[in-house]
């Protein structure tokens, strides 16, 4: 026995005509309608006789639901629906903004402001206290408060998502949007 290409690929994905194990199915029409539950057999008559596949739709209900249409056509309209859903769905970055113990004011500034913009679009922000050398070993109270100065500054309004919390690099703490 030989298997082919195209009985390999369904195998994996829904079933179709015989692949069906199911005695019993509730069956939907081309149109929509429906035959209710009948078994395998007669589904299956019935989609040869109007020259369709017959393919289970879902597998786990009881029973199981398969509707009688083109294959190709389902394949396609499958397609469709998981790149449309594909497309909707919107993806959140986590954008960092970097500051040391004595950023200036100034900068301080332009980066709350780039940081409300991300927030603004939906993204999370991730704002990293950078501590070189020693100032890894400064007092927490002291770091908190230059965090707390960054975040200060950020015009849009924010959740912390992370606490500030001690990382490698010095401190990080993640916000976004409420």
């Amino acid at each position: 026995m030989y298997l082919t290409f195209k009985s390999i690929y369904l195998s994996t994905s829904v079933r179709i005509n015989h692949q069906i194990k199911a005695p019993e199915l509730r069956v939907i029409g081309p149109e929509g309608e429906n035959f209710g539950v009948i078994t395998f057999k007669e589904a299956f008559e019935k989609a040869v006789s109007l020259g369709l596949d017959l393919i289970e739709i879902s597998p786990n209900a009881t029973p199981p639901v398969a509707k009688i249409t083109d294959y190709g056509k389902f394949q396609y309209d499958e397609n469709k629906k998981q790149r449309v859903a594909k497309t909707k769905a919107h993806v959140v970055e986590v954008k960092v903004i970097q500051v040391k113990v004595g950023t200036g004011e100034h900068d301080l500034a332009l980066k709350a402001k780039k940081a409300s913009e991300w927030l603004k679009e939906g993204d999370r922000v991730k704002v990293d206290l950078f501590l070189p050398g020693r100032t890894k070993y400064m007092d927490i109270k002291f770091l908190k408060e230059r965090m707390d100065r960054v975040l200060k500054l950020i015009t849009e309004d924010y959740k912390i998502a992370q606490e500030p919390k001690k990382s490698p690099k010095g401190l990080s703490a993640i916000i976004e949007r409420k």
